[in-house]
C-alpha cells in the first residue's frame, strides 16, 4: 500500500489511540483534536482502510498470566529467504512477534512466550529446523513502550 498524507487531525487521533485506545471515545478524541466525533470516526475508518491502523492489541503481562518466560531469539537468515522463513516461524506455537531487519546479519528477531525452559527448547529447536541460525536467546525482564511522539502530541496538548 502507498503511504497516505496525514494532517494534524490524523496525527492527533493516532497519538490518542497510541496512548489509550481502549478508553478513548470518538467524542473525547474530537475534543482533543478540535473536530466532531463523526469526523473522528470517519478518519479512523479511513486510516484503517489505508492500513495505517492495523489493529488494536492488548498489552499483556505474560508473567502475571503465568507464562514466566518472555524470550527474544536473535537469528540470521539469508536475505533472499528472510521473509519466507519469518512467515514459517509465525506458525510455531508460542511465537508472538517477528521483526525482519533490513540491515545487519542478525536480521530476524523473534519474541516468544513460554511456560518453562522445555518449551523454550522446543521453540528454538523448531526455529533451527526451519534453517535459521540462532545467534542468541535472551529472557526479557520488562518491555517499555511509548507512543511515537510525531503523531500529534502537540495537537492534543494545545
Amino acid at each position: 500500500m502507498e503511504p497516505i498524507q496525514l494532517d494534524d487531525v490524523d496525527r492527533g487521533i493516532l497519538h490518542v489511540l497510541q496512548n489509550d485506545a481502549r478508553n478513548s471515545t470518538a467524542a473525547g478524541m474530537g475534543e482533543q483534536v478540535g473536530v466532531s466525533a463523526s469526523t473522528v470516526r470517519n478518519r479512523i475508518e479511513r486510516l484503517e482502510k489505508a492500513g495505517v491502523i492495523r489493529g488494536y492489541n492488548p498489552d499483556i503481562d505474560y508473567e502475571r498470566a503465568n507464562y514466566q518466560l518472555h524470550v527474544l531469539i536473535v537469528c540470521r537468515a539469508p536475505p533472499d529467504e528472510r521473509s519466507t522463513l519469518a512467515d514459517e516461524v509465525m506458525e510455531i506455537t508460542g511465537v508472538v512477534t517477528i521483526r525482519e531487519l533490513l540491515t545487519g546479519t542478525e536480521n530476524i528477531h523473534i519474541e516468544a512466550i513460554a511456560v518453562d525452559s522445555d518449551t523454550v527448547d522446543s521453540i528454538t529447536e523448531q526455529i533451527h529446523e526451519l534453517g535459521l541460525d540462532i545467534v542468541s536467546t535472551n529472557i526479557i525482564k520488562i518491555e517499555r513502550v511509548q507512543p511515537f511522539d510525531h503523531f500529534g502530541k502537540e495537537v492534543t496538548e494545545r
